[in-house]
């Protein structure tokens, strides 16, 4: 089994291991059992971060692959877990984050959790809301002051461990800072060799923010994802060079900015190769020719979002 190294965190007395099992999937991709099962299976791989969000719909079913852990031996204490879920825009709201958190604390099986995040810098009017794209009559600005009040509650209670953002840009960071009690432990952007993020990571660095990638891979198989990370001529012939694949060399290429990640699989063999990353490096002229790859960003808020000046707003920040 793979041993996977930590980070430190603010504000948090646990480290948190650099690569994390992503849980998001379209409902066509997987249903509960499904995801249940390949949890168990990333458990026994070696993962030990694991990243839900209530909007995700894979709260209760990493939660029964949690339980299953423990109870066949797989893991002999929850506490060797980083489980980080994350606050849905339907409860932005200062009277609502502690009854979101307890709900995704149900669905978990646990007493607390070790990271909690705030989803997108925006607030959704109605918790009815299911159909996709979100009307744009119920989306609005969030009240961050008094939302991140209620985030830094739940960490005073010890239901999460430490919080954080996701989706939040240099300028949104920045207002946060200006009256955070607990400031942001983590920042979760998109972030992959096509999207490099180098001045909001230099922004998080000066402000002892760890910054976590998602899509890693481009999100390659969802319905916002594509496959330009995976078909880059440049990280296909550096993974041809070094006998690795293209993943794992776009997964090191992050993993060596000093950030963590989260990346996802439920195929059990790549689920493991996404481990393989840690006794191997790239070098020098490597590192420089990615560095000068284009740059476009993958995911776009309005996929999921009728277009508002709010979204609009957000897609050009981050």
């Amino acid at each position: 089994m793979v041993i996977i190294p930590e980070i430190s965190i603010s504000s948090c007395q646990k480290n948190m291991p650099v690569i994390g099992m992503g849980t998001a999937s379209s409902h066509n991709e997987a249903d509960d059992e499904t995801i249940k099962a390949a949890m168990v299976d990333a458990i026994k791989a070696g993962y030990r971060h694991f990243d839900t969000a209530l909007i995700y719909g894979s709260e209760l079913p990493l939660g029964q692959a949690i339980a299953e852990a423990l109870h066949t031996g797989i893991i002999k204490s929850r506490d060797e877990l980083f489980i980080t879920s994350k606050l849905w825009c339907s409860f932005a709201d200062k009277h609502l984050v502690l009854t979101a958190i307890k709900t995704t604390l149900r669905n978990l099986q646990l007493d607390y959790l070790d990271l909690y995040l705030i989803h997108w810098p925006l607030k959704l009017s109605s918790q009815e809301i299911r159909q996709i794209p979100f009307p744009k009559e119920y989306i609005s600005p969030i009240d961050i002051r008094s939302v991140w009040e209620a985030m830094e509650e739940t960490q005073i209670l010890g239901i999460t461990k430490a919080i954080g953002v996701s989706n939040f840009s240099s300028k949104r960071l920045h207002e946060i800072l200006s009256f955070a009690k607990i400031p942001p432990a983590i920042n979760q952007v998109e972030m992959n060799p096509l999207w490099q993020q180098k001045e909001l990571r230099q922004f998080c660095k000066s402000n002892n923010i760890v910054v976590t990638g998602h899509s890693p891979l481009g999100s390659k198989g969802t319905k916002q994802g594509e496959n330009r990370i995976l078909d880059c001529d440049l990280l296909k012939e550096i993974a041809r060079n070094k006998g690795k694949t293209t993943a794992q060399v776009s997964l090191r290429w992050v993993y060596e900015q000093g950030v963590s990640l989260v990346t996802k699989s439920f195929n059990n063999d790549r689920m493991k190769e996404n481990l393989d990353i840690f006794d191997w490096s790239l070098s020098s002229e490597e590192l420089s020719e990615i560095d000068k790859l284009p740059q476009r960003k993958g995911l776009f808020l309005n996929t999921f979002m009728e277009p508002h000046d709010m979204v609009q707003e957000i897609d050009a920040e981050i």
